[in-house]
């Protein structure tokens, strides 16, 4: 479902933009409909006071949580059934945030990652996306979302922003803590800037390399790493955001003193954040997290050479909880499967 057939049923049942509005916000901040000054009642029009209640359970519909996995870090993981069955994951963060999935799979088949293994099986409708904010808000505060979790937001573009304008608007979410996260694709740059609601923007990075990126991001658009941060540099710019390069550490591949080179030479003097995510580790694949100090030495490094770093934890290392983790062991239980391990080995990389 999509907003937008949302807004054209409450404008069939009658309603103005000041009802519309009404509506969508006490959904998505879940409070009343009624105010301190003025009751629903008195002031939404007959027939969608009437139509009320199996609107209420059409979006309550939308999605459910199926199981929580709460984290030493004060984060959780939350598996999400949609009305189909199908499952996504969201996370919440420490200090109010979370980060949610746009599609089901993805196209991406980043090696690293649980969640294209088995390639995109479906784009999440905008209600869809926003409905898992409202799931979150029922558990804690929400002020900050990120789209970072199952999926590639570019590739379910119209969705993504049509939630972003809602959770901009509606949503009472600041335009700076809603921020959408790409692999790198020309649209963003494009459409992005246009939007009524403009949100920040998170690169992953990954590689200094051309060569080594189009390994770990095999289905990626063809976008050296100059390029992306051209780009991103041009949106930070225009926007007034800095631009969060995402980077995964990966033990022996991006961690190099070379890496480290090429991030100074990308990123110096250009309006960034460079954070720095150590692996969460998954059973299937061969990737694996370099230890904490050298992870914090990187981190030290890029400071010293005046590269504004940030090392953050994944989520739910601590629950085995990698995206896509949750949902790949809730499809095994599913189907009843219990095949023995098989590592999957990375692609072969070039010596470093």
């Amino acid at each position: 479902m999509r907003i937008e057939q949302i807004r054209q049923r409450l404008q069939a049942l009658g309603a103005l933009p000041c009802h519309e509005q009404r509506v969508l916000r006490a959904w998505t901040q879940t409070c009343s409909l009624d105010t301190r000054h003025r009751k629903a009642e008195n002031f939404l029009p007959l027939a969608l006071r009437n139509a009320l209640p199996e609107i209420t359970a059409d979006l309550e519909g939308l999605a459910r949580i199926r199981s929580q996995h709460p984290g030493e870090d004060g984060s959780a993981r939350l598996l999400i059934e949609l009305a189909d069955r199908q499952t996504v994951e969201s996370v919440l963060l420490p200090r109010d945030g979370l980060c949610v999935s746009s599609q089901v799979g993805c196209a991406v088949g980043c090696v690293f990652c649980m969640t294209g293994r088995d390639g995109l099986l479906r784009q999440l409708g905008s209600a869809e996306i926003v409905a898992q904010v409202v799931l979150a808000r029922r558990l804690r505060p929400v002020k900050k979302v990120v789209f970072m979790g199952m999926g590639e937001p570019a590739h379910n573009l119209d969705n993504v922003m049509e939630a972003i304008e809602l959770l901009g608007i509606e949503g009472g979410i600041g335009h700076k803590s809603l921020v959408f996260s790409t692999v790198g694709d020309y649209r963003v740059f494009e459409q992005l800037p246009l939007a009524k609601v403009v949100p920040a923007l998170a690169l992953s990075l990954h590689t200094t390399r051309a060569d080594l990126r189009e390994q770990l991001l095999p289905r990626a658009p063809r976008i050296t790493p100059e390029e992306l941060v051209e780009l991103g540099e041009r949106y930070a710019r225009t926007t007034g955001y800095p631009i969060q390069y995402q980077w995964t550490l990966l033990d022996g591949i991006n961690d190099t003193q070379e890496e480290l080179d090429g991030i100074v030479r990308l990123l110096t003097g250009k309006y960034a954040i460079m954070n720095l995510i150590p692996y969460n580790a998954v059973d299937e694949l061969d990737f694996k997290r370099p230890d904490v100090e050298k992870a914090r030495n990187i981190a030290r490094h890029l400071h010293t050479r005046r590269i504004l770093t940030k090392l953050r934890n994944s989520a739910g290392q601590d629950i085995d909880g990698g995206c896509g983790q949750l949902r790949a062991r809730e499809s095994v239980k599913k189907i009843r499967i219990h095949p023995a391990r098989c590592k999957v080995t990375p692609p072969s990389l070039p010596d470093q």
